[in-house]
């Protein structure tokens, strides 16, 4: 049986992303063939819903490909305790062998040693693929694969608690595994400013730079924090500028653009960008729900599928609330010694997560609280005017109401004072675009969600 699966799977991977066969077949297994009747095991509910929604016609081919008659298939949860190889998510064995100093070898023969700054707790076996990052995970494995070619510098970027660290230092552990004489740095952009700082104190500036210069990859993490320091900012020019000409890999994460960066050299705000930008947006629902997963299984922690369900419900700002919304519940439930949905359904953990408070939000306060943001009144920013500041105004209030209370597009068109439903999803979409490339405009979202959830 596990052979034929096997089979099964490469027609599956032929035939699919990369980044959607990661996600969605890890953890699958073929549990039953008889009559035509099909019976394939997945380890929850949300990789059961992806497959039923998405793949279904994909694993019947591929199936039938393998000369095994398809008359039904049926995707079923198997408890951990069920499954074929009875064991438990773990951390991967390999991430054993990764520490934060490495040895390598030079080329001459000599040896060293290096402080890497990676975290071996990040992986990209333990990062959740979805349409919110797909893109940029593609990117980081041709990275691994071409490190210092096509991709090259890679520069990353999104809000904070999105996954850019845990992404940045995967590529970085993937790259020491693949090769252990790799000198590879992951550097928060402020430990790269006052360590600069204190060589320069030390007259150890030749040092410093040759600490950088000596490297095979550089993963410079928050480069926005470079703001204001022009001599930090004139080191690390020249630090990119030569380890590109040696085609060293260079990996940048930011919360903006460089270019949205004040004081940020426009010469080496062009460079940073020269093989794209790459950003990693707020995962939905059922992405939501599998990162929850993926912690609560690299955790070892049990946790049923409607508990994951009520955080990835209530929480939609970032994986980062997620973590600790998980940590909280999963600590409660320790404390009182009861499974997590007995915490959830007995009121022990009733409207934690901060985004649950959404819940107690009504449509008026929505309206009210935007409209108060941009000095209006609630008439004004729902009156029929096309003003653009009212016009924006009236957008950003239907993209909360669509986002934090899943109110319908109809339903939102009357609270805003718009006869067309189709208005209220132009309004919304122009403001997800708006979101990708436009910082400020994210800033005031937030300072809004505050307003309305403080």
């Amino acid at each position: 049986m596990l052979d034929v699966w096997k089979n099964v799977l490469v027609r599956v991977e032929q035939q699919i992303s990369r980044e959607n066969f990661s996600t969605w077949f890890t953890g699958t297994e073929l549990l039953s063939i008889a009559n035509g009747e099909v019976v394939i095991g997945v380890p929850n509910v949300f990789k059961q819903t992806q497959l039923q929604a998405k793949f279904t016609e994909v694993i019947k081919a591929a199936l039938e490909g393998c000369d095994i008659e398809v008359k039904s298939l049926k995707i079923a949860v198997v408890a951990k305790e069920k499954r074929s190889d009875n064991k438990v998510a773990s951390q991967p064995a390999s991430l054993a062998k990764l520490a934060s100093t490495r040895q390598y070898r030079t080329a001459n023969g000599a040896t060293g040693s290096l402080q890497t700054g990676l975290n071996a707790r990040y992986t990209l076996s333990t990062f959740v693929v979805g349409t919110n990052n797909d893109l940029a995970v593609n990117v980081a494995r041709n990275i691994i694969d071409f490190p210092g070619e096509k991709y090259n510098p890679f520069f990353l970027y999104g809000g904070p608690g999105l996954g850019k660290t845990h992404l940045v230092q995967a590529i970085g552990n993937a790259l020491l595994e693949k090769n252990p004489d790799m000198r590879a740095l992951y550097a928060p952009m402020s430990s790269f400013y006052s360590d600069f700082i204190k060589a320069i104190q030390h007259n150890k500036g030749d040092e410093f730079r040759q600490k950088f210069r000596k490297l095979d990859a550089l993963i410079i993490d928050d480069f926005q924090m470079i703001m204001n320091k022009d001599a930090s900012q004139a080191e690390f020019f020249d630090i990119f500028n030569e380890l590109y000409q040696l085609n060293k890999c260079i990996i940048v994460t930011s919360d903006r653009l460089p270019d949205q960066i004040k004081s940020v050299d426009e010469r080496l705000a062009s460079r940073l960008t020269w093989a794209g930008a790459y950003d990693l947006q707020m995962p939905q629902f059922e992405e939501r729900c599998a990162i929850l997963r993926s912690m609560a299984d690299f955790r070892g922690a049990e946790i049923e599928d409607e508990a994951i369900e009520y955080i990835a419900e209530n929480v939609k700002t970032n994986i980062r609330a997620l973590e600790g919304e998980l940590s909280h519940l999963l600590a409660v439930s320790e404390l009182k010694n009861m499974p997590p949905l007995e915490v959830i359904n007995e009121g022990y953990y009733a409207n934690t997560a901060s985004s649950g408070r959404a819940k107690s939000v009504s449509p008026k306060q929505v309206v009210e609280k935007v409209a108060k943001y941009y000095q209006l009144t609630p008439k004004e920013m729902c009156s029929k005017s096309r003003v653009a500041h009212i016009k924006n105004a009236r957008q950003v209030a239907m993209y909360i109401l669509s986002k934090d209370l899943s109110m319908s597009t109809p339903k939102i068109a009357m609270e805003v004072g718009v006869k067309d439903h189709t208005t209220v999803m132009h309004g919304i979409k122009k403001i997800e675009g708006d979101l990708k490339l436009n910082f400020s405009l994210r800033d005031e979202i937030a300072s809004i969600k505050e307003k309305i959830y403080g």
